[in-house]
């Protein structure tokens, strides 16, 4: 282990400890005293039992070689809380949303502000070792942990603070969309994101960003203001459309490469508290006449009007006949976000399609339509996904997807084409590093089970599926649906003619790709880091 440069890293509370160590039923017992504030020492105490006072980590470098630390020079030079593979909580510290993803970090980081996030950012940096970085976790790919390396966790840093005189929001990057939505939506006001309350907004947002608002205003990203920014070199920034104009343009699509985000600016918009949404459930058997009406539908619809497709096996959900619990079904989810005295009128059309077995809609707080899905997605199943951009379904690939749902590998599996268009698309495709604005469907094969042993039909029938639909999509991607393993495939797709500009920026901000556990933006190969 080479020496801590104490004059490159930021050491936030200097201890001074005897050696008076003694065993006692295998854990290490330590005598301290430390000139620090009482919430600083109840992190410390971290190192308490379990022998991790004196706990050893091996930490793999970027370079591929490894580095030994103990856990108490981590916290010196970090001021965050160091979690070791033997404290009792870092199994749990270490599961994310994907329980598909197994992988072990040699210490996590806990930072409960910017100067924790800076000092790890500048401690990694300073000795080229392998970090990622944990805010939410529900990267498909489980991009927030690393194999051997440190993971910087933000998720304890949640705060929403709320200006509607402005109508803008500061977010810090562990609060989740269900943080957001609840924060902002006591003014009336809303962040365009996802659709699963449970999702982090700091992956979400650098990723993109689509959901139930998204055809009024925009993206996630459309929406994003400014940033601040830890770069690779340590350096504290600003980044907006007038300040460091070209980090703030790849931060709107590009992902985790460029910097640790510490505070989201959003612009806010009108929406709510009351939405007026609902599920109509058909029978699959019904899937293509369905599916061509609601095509024709949408084509025309407002934008206020956000229609989905979900097919899959019913679950047991109170208005569905129980008769039909476990049977496939189409579900045709559906928000409108207008007026509420036209919200009957401007439904008529979607809920006069076919003939549902069951439905349930009606007026209802934006903040409960949020959370609608979150129990088909809760958290540690195992899941692989596959998406592709659709412009239109042509009759052949509708015949491909109604076979694909009569033949789900798993009764949690379900394929979804989320609706989008409207204010996205028109804007230009260079304005953010988000490029591919002219899908009005993203298709996500979302496979999901239980079993490890289900693993190899589950992944081979969405990549199955998927390649039997590629003729029929547009051939571009949305980058936070790409799977483990195959970002390096999928590059030009997710981000087209913007590629060549954002890897020029991202070889700028960070020349030795400090920031690679993600959907990679650089020419050369990431040493150290596994598939």
């Amino acid at each position: 282990m080479r020496p801590l440069e104490t004059d490159r890293v930021s050491i936030r509370a200097t201890i001074w400890m005897n050696e008076h160590f003694f065993r006692m039923q295998e854990n290490y017992v330590f005598r301290a005293t430390m000139q620090i504030s009482s919430h600083e020492l109840r992190d410390c105490r971290a190192y308490g039992g379990r022998r991790n006072a004196m706990t050893d980590v091996v930490i793999t470098t970027m370079g591929g070689g490894t580095q030994r630390y103990s856990a108490n020079e981590l916290q010196q030079a970090t001021g965050c809380r160091i979690i070791t593979p033997d404290a009792e909580d870092y199994d749990e510290r270490r599961a994310i949303w994907n329980g598909m993803i197994d992988k072990r970090p040699a210490a996590i980081l806990v930072a409960k502000d910017e100067a924790g996030i800076t000092a790890a950012v500048r401690f990694a940096s300073a000795n080229g070792l392998l970090m990622s970085l944990r805010s939410g976790g529900h990267n498909i790919a489980g991009m927030a942990l690393c194999d051997s390396g440190l993971v910087l966790d933000m998720q304890d840093m949640k705060s929403v603070t709320v200006n509607p005189e402005a109508r803008t929001a500061r977010v810090q990057p562990g609060a989740s969309l269900g943080d957001v939505d609840r924060a902002t939506q006591e003014f009336g006001l809303v962040v365009p994101t996802g659709i699963n309350s449970t999702t982090g907004i700091a992956g979400l947002a650098l990723g993109g960003g689509f959901g139930w608002v998204t055809r009024k205003y925009g993206l996630t990203v459309d929406c994003l203001k400014a940033v601040r920014l830890v770069t690779a070199s340590g350096s504290i920034i600003t980044a907006s459309k007038t300040e460091n104009s070209d980090i703030f343009w790849a931060l709107q699509g590009g992902g985790g490469n460029f910097g640790v985000v510490t505070q989201f600016t959003f612009d806010l918009h009108c929406v709510g508290p009351e939405v007026f949404a609902g599920m109509l459930v058909h029978p699959i058997a019904d899937f293509p006449d369905v599916t061509r009406a609601l095509q024709a539908l949408v084509a025309d619809a407002p934008d206020e009007l956000t229609c989905w497709a979900v097919s899959r096996k019913a679950p047991p959900l109170p208005f569905v006949p129980e008769e039909w619990h476990g049977r496939e079904v189409m579900v045709v989810p559906f928000c409108y976000i207008g007026d509420q005295d036209s919200a009957k009128a401007a439904t008529l059309g979607v809920r006069s399609i076919g003939n549902p077995i069951a439905s349930h809609f009606g007026p209802m707080p934006f903040t409960d339509w949020q959370t609608s899905f979150d129990p088909l997605l809760t958290e540690g199943a195992r899941n692989y996904w596959k998406s592709h951009d659709v412009a239109a379904f042509s009759d052949e690939a509708i015949n491909i997807i109604h076979e694909a749902v009569n033949n789900l590998p798993s009764d949690e599996c379900e394929i979804f084409f989320g609706h989008v268009g409207g204010a996205a698309t028109r804007i230009p495709a260079d304005a953010t590093a988000w490029p591919n604005r002219q899908a009005h469907f993203v298709v996500n094969v979302h496979t999901r089970w239980q079993d490890p042993a289900d693993d190899g039909k589950c992944v081979q029938w969405a990549r199955n599926l998927f390649q039997a639909l590629e003729p029929h999509a547009m051939g571009t991607r949305y980058v936070n649906f790409i799977p483990e393993g195959d970002e390096a495939n999928n590059l030009e797709d997710a981000f087209g003619a913007n590629l060549e500009r954002l890897v020029r920026i991202k070889e700028a901000a960070d020349p030795d790709n400090l920031f690679r556990t993600n959907i990679n933006l650089t020419r050369k190969v990431p040493a150290g880091v596994a598939g």
